[in-house]
């Protein structure tokens, strides 16, 4: 079978979209968008209390790409346990990069809009690493990619992105797109992210970053007052599902395929974010109590503030955060630890302090107790395709309110 090209011309779809089949998904994620957003309002810490979902998005958006990295080897690694071996390192690597990534859109947000300047130095933070500097950080391509089964030709391939010499017109069409006056922010946030993947204007990184976008528009838009929502999580599981979809787009101009997908998905993610952000809150407020027993309300906000923005650390780490004196620090630290709120991972050596872990955090976002992980469904295997390169990712670690 041929590979599918670009749908060079056929963007915008706006007078092809059937609003008919889109209209009974719209009311029902845009309802849901607000409950989440409602949640996300009640965070009375929402930069610590939305750390480690934004490492879990991120960690999921590269798994997409054959970047395996979880929010524990993540957060080990932070806390000096070195990984298994220097592939991990550079996975590790490639998560610590798209959180840096999206730190760096979120905090240019006020002072610029978005736009294909910020775009590409986003893109160059993503790409900083040893195997990403031979992509062209920064820059759109100028040399043909296409995307398939390892090994693929251009003429094997799944799907050719758009000529290099067409990207800078397809991109511009696309920024104006984004901020154009639609009849929905969710499907014109549908078909962006569909375009965006299409053109694939970089040599890599084009998923991470188009991934990156979706909450960022969602936020810039006024959907949600937080630019994070958890997209990845789902669509890594339903991968077969997301790949088809977006190949539909330029197979046979399914554009509303590609909307009904995303909307579905929308609304599936943004319950499953009430779900996993409640059951955080609920244990932000049983660990409070917790902490008051053992310290009193004067350290309270700080010491929640470093169990749930980083959940493994170093006991000196720890204290250093908060600020508690050190006699102080250590005797919250060892009653936290009798209460088994904490637990220690690697005993300290020589002048080397233990390792804690903060498991019930970590159990809610990874999965462990049925909160975390994303129900998988069964994805059909043909039409599955795969980037040719490996993008890279990384790691936000402010959060702006808007």
């Amino acid at each position: 079978m041929p590979p599918v090209h670009y749908h060079e011309g056929r963007f915008p779809p706006d007078a092809r979209l059937d609003w008919r089949r889109l209209a009974p998904l719209i009311g029902p994620a845009a309802a849901a968008v607000a409950r989440y957003d409602a949640v996300l309002g009640a965070l009375p810490d929402p930069r610590s209390l939305l750390a480690v979902p934004r490492i879990q998005e991120a960690a999921h958006s590269s798994r997409i790409e054959n970047i395996y990295a979880s929010v524990t080897s993540v957060l080990e690694t932070a806390a000096g346990i070195e990984p298994e071996n220097r592939y991990a390192l550079d996975d590790i690597r490639d998560v610590q990069n798209h959180l840096a990534a999206q730190d760096l859109l979120a905090g240019r947000a006020g002072a610029k809009p978005l736009s294909l300047g910020l775009v590409r130095e986003v893109h160059a933070l993503l790409l900083d690493t040893p195997r990403g500097q031979k992509k062209s950080p920064g820059e759109f391509r100028k040399e043909p990619v296409w995307i398939g089964r390892a090994g693929s030709t251009a003429e094997t391939a799944s799907f050719v992105g758009a000529q290099a010499p067409r990207i800078a017109d397809a991109m511009s069409a696309w920024e104006r797109y984004i901020h154009s006056d639609v009849r929905d922010r969710l499907v014109q946030i549908a078909v962006q992210h569909a375009e965006f993947e299409a053109v694939h204007p970089f040599m890599d990184g084009n998923g991470p970053l188009g991934r990156m976008l979706i909450p960022h528009l969602m936020w810039r838009h006024g959907l949600i007052r937080m630019p994070v929502f958890c997209l990845s999580v789902m669509m890594a599981s339903r991968q077969g599902i997301y790949f088809d979809r977006l190949l539909g787009v330029s197979r046979n101009d399914d554009w509303t395929g590609l909307c009904l997908y995303f909307l579905d998905a929308i609304r599936t993610q943004a319950d499953h974010g009430v779900q996993v952000l409640t059951a955080i809150l609920d244990l932000y407020r049983s660990t409070e109590v917790r902490v008051r027993e053992l310290s009193g309300d004067r350290d309270l906000p700080a010491a929640l503030g470093a169990l749930f923005s980083r959940p493994i650390f170093p006991a000196s780490d720890f204290i250093a955060a908060t600020g508690i004196p050190a006699r102080s620090g250590r005797r919250l630290l060892a009653g936290l630890e009798e209460s088994e709120t904490v637990v220690e991972i690697t005993p300290p050596r020589g002048r080397r302090p233990a390792v804690m872990r903060f498991p019930r955090l970590l159990k809610i976002v990874e999965g462990q107790d049925g909160l975390g992980r994303w129900p998988r469904r069964a994805a059909p295997v043909a039409g599955v395709v795969s980037p040719v390169a490996l993008p890279a990712s990384g790691m936000p670690s402010q959060i702006s309110s808007r």
